[in-house]
């Protein structure tokens, strides 16, 4: 989800003078557009590997530990958090425990996985991945 957010670009509208933390000024009706896709991949925010797939970036000792929710944008922050994002967490981490441990996922070799820009971000091109089952493990 850092690199594929559903909503890629966010459009807000200031209803009231405001001043960001390092001291842009915001006046009432101004338009504040941010880039959640390029803000994924900036190594600004992210790092010199912000461009890599590393799921370990979001695990600590073994754990996961989430970002502020301003540096991952995907549920929002401040008052308008998304009420799902709990849901969403745990609905994510039960189906990937699941498949997971019963097998291994491998996206198909030559597969373009190509992303496709629209109200929501999806892959153009579907992702075509083989499951090759695991042998049963003594859990």
């Amino acid at each position: 989800m850092q690199f594929n957010k559903h909503n890629f670009l966010v459009i807000h509208q200031v209803v009231e003078d405001d001043v960001f933390p390092d001291g842009t000024v915001l006046k009432k009706g101004t338009k504040v557009i941010y880039a959640m896709y390029s803000m994924g991949r900036m190594e600004s925010i992210w790092g010199e590997d912000c461009r890599e797939y590393r799921p370990e970036r979001w695990l600590r000792d073994g754990r996961f530990l989430g970002e502020s929710a301003y540096k991952f944008t995907a549920f929002n922050g401040g008052p308008r958090l998304c009420l799902g994002k709990d849901f969403a967490y745990y609905q994510m981490k039960f189906v990937a425990a699941s498949l997971l441990r019963r097998y291994h996922v491998n996206v198909v070799e030559g597969h373009p996985v190509t992303p496709k820009m629209a109200l929501t971000l999806f892959m153009k091109h579907g992702l075509k991945v083989t499951l090759a089952k695991r042998e049963k493990s003594k859990l």
